[in-house]
């Protein structure tokens, strides 16, 4: 099974809303953070490919047909390379309810409180499971916040041009045949036609809203993701 499409856009840009609506569609399974989260132990295919620019593809594809958010966009050329027939999708929506969302999702999460981070230190001291996950977290934050955003995520001026480059950027690198730009907003339409599938009776489903993300950081936090 090989990987059908590629997304190439920012977390909190309906990402998570946008892998339900794949996998609505028949694209099973599409891959997310999420996924990396639930098992920790594939984060050194990521490494792999961060280090190197290629990795074992099989090995971290085997059953899934799409891949969207983090670890992908920051490599979506190498997945373009290995997946030539893929489809990309450019997931998008505007720069201030962007950042508002990250700011009060991704990055407090990876910047808590002393005494939230004090008690994490207690929990994972005792728990394997959480000290993988803690990596894989620690490995996003590098990535994205100290790499992409080369830890100036505070400066918002600075952040608008970073998320305006990076989308442009996918534009003018991606053919326009194979590029999708689609805000989750836009319904089913766009997404469908992009795809050549059916249009779903059901609604498109809207998830991961701040509301649930910290309910799965609390999740994370006591070590009971499952």
């Amino acid at each position: 099974m090989s990987i059908k499409v590629i997304g190439a856009g920012f977390p909190r840009t309906g990402t998570n809303t946008l892998r339900e609506s794949l996998e609505l569609l028949g694209f099973n399974k599409t891959y997310h953070m999420k996924q990396l989260l639930v098992h920790p132990e594939n984060l050194h295919y990521w490494t792999r490919l961060s280090e190197t620019h290629t990795t074992d593809w099989e090995g971290l594809y085997g059953g899934y047909q799409a891949t969207v958010d983090f670890p992908c966009y920051p490599w979506y050329k190498e997945h373009m390379k290995q997946y030539p027939d893929a489809k990309v999708i450019l997931s998008v929506r505007p720069f201030e309810d962007w950042y508002t969302s990250f700011y009060y999702t991704i990055w407090q999460a990876q910047n808590p409180p002393e005494e939230q981070r004090m008690e994490m230190a207690e929990r994972v001291a005792s728990d394997p499971r959480l000290q993988a996950v803690l990596k894989v977290m620690g490995f996003a934050k590098q990535t994205i916040n100290e790499g992409h955003f080369q830890g100036k995520f505070l400066d918002k001026d600075f952040m608008e041009k970073v998320f305006n480059e990076h989308n442009e950027e996918v534009k003018n690198y991606v053919p326009a045949n194979k590029l999708l730009v689609y805000d989750v907003c836009e319904g089913w339409e766009p997404l469908c036609k992009f795809l050549d599938v059916k249009v779903p009776d059901e609604p498109l489903p809207h998830t991961n809203k701040k509301e649930d993300f910290h309910v799965m950081v609390a999740e994370l936090m006591t070590g009971n993701l499952v």
